[in-house]
């Protein structure tokens, strides 16, 4: 649904965003570009359903539901009542030594929908801190288990995991994005990632440096870490679901811990609740992120199983050593419920699966382009993977503007995961635009 010209005509006009656009050009940082961008950026004013209202009068499809995390959508009834009443009871309270209904509310949809045996919950701020507690916890977890030298962490090539300085360790250490802090970081194992697309099997040889890594480092070994079925800003890679299974099986062999990384990936965006559960994967800590609050807060979650907590507690610490100021914030608790209310109450996986057959019948055509490499889709995700970086991405960008959708192409990929609420006309329009844009 577009936004309503009342709302469009109740903004404050041209004069001020003008200035507002400028004092972001010159003064506000954005992620991984220059502190001063050559170009203005497009002022976001209002959003409402897949709509974006820029302040100039344009109306933009959100192919990135902000980032993959605005699953149902902008200015979502249910969801605005939820942080309205919650913030008429309290915005915040410290989590160290309190507790409150929002965060048990969530913490109980959480393990009830998890897919596995997952028994304790652990909030933080982002995604990103969800990775990080996740290492903590499979650090202290080995302490416990009277295994200290166990210090380090096995990851796939193509991976990504967050920005912060133990999520960056376990990124891909050549396309992450992290050259440049490599010094710094704590230094890690690698395999390459599995080459074997999605819906297919893998053979042995997918799963040997696995297995060769793990035999020869398995004692220093805390955890082996993945994204199931789909690395995302790491390359868009859709993977064999077979092979993660096997992962499985070898971690246990190894008796090596498995961290599934579902921050980009859970909450319905392959088709299935949680990617895991295309391999009937039991991992032994699960990340949560981005969707968790249906974009309205920044959340993340880390759960893990009772034998992964236990071992926790039996460290000298006694506790996992881990306490964000804004831990299990209840606005953002109470919000992250509904969104899980609201998506199971919905018929998401007959959207998701629309929106997979509306992209794959849509997108096809740009398969015979030059200068395309591959089209692929799953679930809510779709990518066209081109041969070659564009030469001009601000053009690329501006072409996209122009025909009434907002992506984030970076390096080969132009690629699309949209709010689930997405109609077919505003589907058919957001592929037409990738498929120009290829073109």
């Amino acid at each position: 649904m577009r936004l309503q010209p009342s709302l469009i005509s109740s903004t404050k006009r041209n004069a001020a965003y003008a200035a507002d656009t400028e004092f972001d050009r010159q003064h506000l940082w954005h992620p991984y570009e220059s502190a001063q961008a050559a170009e203005l950026r497009p002022l976001v004013v209002a959003a409402e359903g897949v709509y974006l209202q820029l302040a100039d009068g344009r109306q933009l499809i959100d192919g990135m539901a902000s980032w993959w995390s605005a699953i149902h959508g902008y200015n979502q009834p249910r969801l605005n009542a939820a942080v309205s009443t919650q913030l008429q009871q309290m915005s915040h309270v410290m989590f160290g030594g309190l507790a409150h209904p929002p965060a048990v509310a969530l913490g109980q949809l959480l393990l009830e929908l998890a897919p596995g045996h997952f028994d304790q919950v652990f909030y933080s701020d982002s995604g990103s801190v969800a990775v990080e507690v996740a290492l903590k916890m499979a650090l202290q977890y080995w302490r416990g288990r009277g295994q200290p030298e166990r210090q380090r962490f096995l990851a796939l090539r193509g991976g990504y995991h967050g920005d912060t300085f133990g999520a960056m360790s376990v990124c891909d250490p050549v396309t992450g994005m992290h050259q440049l802090f490599r010094g710094g970081m704590p230094k890690q194992y690698f395999v390459p990632r599995p080459s074997v697309p999605f819906g297919t099997d893998c053979d042995e040889r997918e799963l040997e440096p696995v297995a060769r890594s793990l035999k020869r480092h398995g004692q220093h070994i805390a955890a082996l870490i993945v994204e199931p079925i789909v690395q995302g800003a790491g390359g868009m890679w859709f993977y064999s679901a077979d092979y993660l299974r096997r992962l499985r099986e070898l971690c246990d062999t190894a008796d090596v811990l498995l961290i599934a990384d579902e921050i980009a990936t859970g909450f319905g965006r392959t088709g299935r609740m949680f990617a895991c559960e295309h391999a009937a994967l039991q991992a032994d800590v699960l990340c949560l992120g981005k969707a968790l609050t249906g974009g309205y807060m920044s959340l993340g979650a880390t759960l893990c199983s009772a034998t992964v907590a236990a071992g926790v507690n039996a460290s000298e610490a006694r506790a996992l050593l881990h306490g964000p100021t804004f831990m299990a914030n209840p606005l953002a608790c109470a919000v992250a419920a509904e969104s899980v209310r609201l998506l199971l109450e919905s018929p998401w996986s007959e959207r998701v699966m629309a929106i997979e057959a509306g992209f794959k019948s849509s997108l096809e055509v740009a398969r015979s382009l030059p200068g395309v490499a591959d089209v692929r889709c799953l679930g809510a995700i779709a990518v066209i993977e081109l041969r070659e970086p564009p030469a001009d991405p601000a053009l690329l960008q501006r072409r996209l503007l122009d025909r009434g959708v907002w992506l984030r192409p970076f390096g080969r990929l132009i690629y699309a995961m949209p709010p689930y609420t997405i109609e077919r006309s505003e589907l058919e329009q957001l592929a037409s635009a990738m498929v120009e844009a290829a073109r």
